[in-house]
């Protein structure tokens, strides 16, 4: 794409070559090409404070405005990022290096949790039951949470934000959006669409962004008592510290943490369905997806003949400039990044893999690497962890309790698949001695979540879940109410108690 083009997106989303001026700067980097797109501001510890003195002001107004109404604004909120769909999924490419099609699905996703809030805003149900005392009503009901802290990472710079943010809105409560460093123009042009809808009604400040370092804003924000529900998407490790200082001040979290994802091929799978998912989950945002493709597993009776396939389709992956329609993977997001690909195929190599295919560094600017293929043994250490990178182990199994226990050996348990027309064996795969993740699907991969499902992950991946089905329920408090209308005061179980 032109250098004009770029200044032109990054004009119409309000984008300038330096971001609010003033204290500690960084600068936002393209994977693509290693060069600076822009610099950004970095808020400061009194940054922070008024951030947070505005999110609780506003929250005392905003949970009292009825449901509805806060979805009309949120809905409003999904048509001005439908307007803003071109410019900010080139943006969200530009600075991730996902290809243009993925930038522009994310900004999808914005706009389909929009839509989808708006109608949850009418359907915010409570639950009415029966009394065991005579003249008394039972029900519950579910009122706003508060301030939701909202901690994104670089793979998905504003899906997360959205699916988070958007929700938490018609719930009745107020956010403060925590973005990764790695991908701040994304958030700000995101959050200017936001505001400026939001302003348009006298709710500006409904929506918060501040940009910091961990040290800084971070570990203020997740300690911060003030903060009743902190929502983090990162690593297991970052998880790990997020919960343990949430948990020491008894607020809640939900976390999305780190996915090693598996994929299982019966012998009846049907293979060009089976290569077509395992390519995009395995190559897709160059393997930087909580929900990437990780570990295939393949009956040993077509392992042969789907290694060929796969083989030769990695051979055909068009590697490039995001911004290209013909690309079909980017680059990764930095160097750190290719560092950690190059030592965790190094570490496989030891521990007696095999690549088949790719692993090496494109002899370009960019952050470009080839997606690797490694046959493995599931009992290698490194089969166990998750390396953000486009890295697909291998492995050939005979007997179906065989590779379930080797799927579900792993410490994480976000996203699982299985290909196979097979009723027992899909059955066998969904039931409570099968896949022991938070998504199992069938003759579908690992990725491309759709917004209407809860969203997440069981064992290190977090056990939180976030989008579709109940999951507004993270967000709100319940409240059991009886109200008694006898004239009389009978107690529960029978208890007697009169003077």
């Amino acid at each position: 794409m032109a250098i004009a083009n770029i200044t032109g997106i990054l004009d119409r989303l309000g984008i300038a070559p330096v971001n609010l001026h003033g204290a500690e700067e960084i600068e936002s980097i393209e994977p693509a090409t290693g060069n600076a797109i822009a610099r950004v501001r970095l808020a400061g510890e009194a940054d922070y404070v008024q951030t947070v003195q505005q999110a609780a002001s506003v929250q005392a107004r905003w949970r009292m405005l009825p449901a509805p109404q806060r979805g009309e604004i949120v809905r409003e909120i999904g048509e001005a990022l439908r307007g803003a769909k071109d410019d900010l999924g080139a943006l969200v490419s530009m600075e991730t290096g996902k290809i243009l099609a993925e930038g522009r699905g994310e900004v999808q996703e914005m706009i389909d949790i929009a839509t989808f809030a708006a109608g949850l805003s009418r359907q915010l149900y409570g639950m009415t039951t029966h009394s065991e005392r005579p003249g008394h009503r039972m029900y519950e009901q579910w009122h706003p949470l508060g301030i939701v802290g909202i901690i994104s990472a670089f793979n998905f710079p504003v899906a997360v934000w959205g699916w988070n943010a958007l929700i938490a809105a018609v719930c009745g409560d107020v956010s403060i959006w925590k973005p990764s460093l790695k991908t701040p123009l994304t958030a700000i042009a995101t959050m200017q669409i936001v505001q400026h809808v939001a302003d348009l009604h006298g709710w500006r400040d409904v929506f918060q962004l501040v940009i910091g370092r961990d040290d800084t804003v971070g570990e203020r924000m997740i300690a911060d008592p003030r903060v009743p529900l902190i929502s983090a998407t990162g690593s297991c490790r970052m998880g790990k510290r997020v919960a343990q200082v949430v948990a020491a001040r008894l607020g809640r979290t939900l976390l999305e943490l780190g996915g090693n994802n598996g994929v299982i091929l019966m012998p009846d799978a049907n293979l060009d369905l089976a290569l077509r998912a395992v390519l995009f989950g395995a190559v897709g945002t160059a393997g930087q997806r909580c929900t990437s493709i990780r570990r295939l597993f393949v009956h040993r009776s077509i392992a042969t003949a789907f290694t060929e396939k796969l083989v030769a389709a990695y051979r055909q992956v068009r590697i490039g400039d995001p911004l290209d329609s013909g690309t079909l993977m980017g680059p990764l997001i930095d160097e750190e990044a290719v560092r950690m690909m190059s030592e965790g195929l190094a570490r496989a190599i030891a521990e007696g893999g095999e690549i088949l295919h790719g692993g090496a560094r494109l002899n370009t600017s960019g952050s470009f690497v080839e997606p690797a293929i490694v046959r493995a043994d599931p009992r290698m250490p490194i089969v166990r962890e998750e390396i953000f990178a486009p890295i697909l182990y291998l492995m050939e199994f005979d007997k179906l309790d065989e590779v379930m226990e080797w799927h579900n050996s792993v410490p994480q348990g976000l996203s699982s698949a299985m290909f196979t027309n097979d009723l027992t064996a899909a059955e066998t795969f969904l039931s409570a001695r099968g896949s022991d993740c938070g998504i199992a699907n069938i003759n579908i991969g690992t990725s491309g979540a759709e917004i209407g499902g809860a969203f997440g992950g069981e064992k290190e991946t977090g056990g939180g879940r976030e989008s579709g089905s109940d999951a507004w329920k993270a967000y709100m408090r319940r409240q059991t109410v009886t109200i008694n209308w006898s004239g009389e005061l009978p107690l529960a179980q029978g208890i007697k108690f009169e003077l």
